[in-house]
């Protein structure tokens, strides 16, 4: 499969392609071997403070030594809470946030127009009452195989996930 044609067809997380916020088409077969942590963020959200520096944190502590990545997909489909272009997106979650990990362009996660890898990640990973995301700082845990193996709430904090990283590092 080439980057995100058939989203049904993908068996992992490697299948697709995202454009970070710079705009550069990625593959997310730079991901493999490494356990993943892929996020909906936005930057005016009442979680958005201890989301990014708990994902920030997690990164330091498990980036070098365990191969984490954190992956986030800011989005503007949650109460409109990601207004910005990707330039104000990428200057927030920097100089603001001091987020280092992977940024990526806005997506949409639900509806007919969800980046395809939102898809996937729903579909291996369903939700609660339905799989539609619910909210800003829904989060995947992908394990060094590229499968979707863990979904936490946005209210997860976290620094809650790590007892379950461990399990796939």
């Amino acid at each position: 499969m080439s980057g995100n044609a058939d989203w049904k067809s993908a068996s992992t997380i490697y299948d697709f392609t995202a454009r970070d916020i710079k705009g550069e088409e990625v593959s997310l077969e730079k991901y493999r071997g490494h356990v993943c942590i892929i996020v909906n963020v936005a930057s005016k959200c009442g979680l958005t403070a201890t989301n990014y520096k708990e994902l920030e944190d997690l990164k330091k502590a498990y980036g070098e030594s365990q191969g984490l990545r954190i992956l986030a997909f800011p989005c503007n489909q949650f109460n409109g809470q990601e207004p910005g272009d990707s330039e104000q997106i990428a200057c927030f979650a920097l100089r603001t946030m001091g987020a280092t990990f992977d940024l990526f362009e806005k997506v949409d996660v639900n509806g007919d127009d969800a980046h395809p890898l939102w898809k996937f990640l729903k579909k291996k990973q369903p939700g609660t009452l339905g799989n539609a995301i619910k909210w800003n700082y829904t989060k995947f845990v992908v394990d060094r195989n590229g499968i979707p193996v863990e979904r936490f709430a946005p209210t997860t904090e976290p620094k809650k996930m790590e007892s379950t990283l461990k399990k796939y590092f």
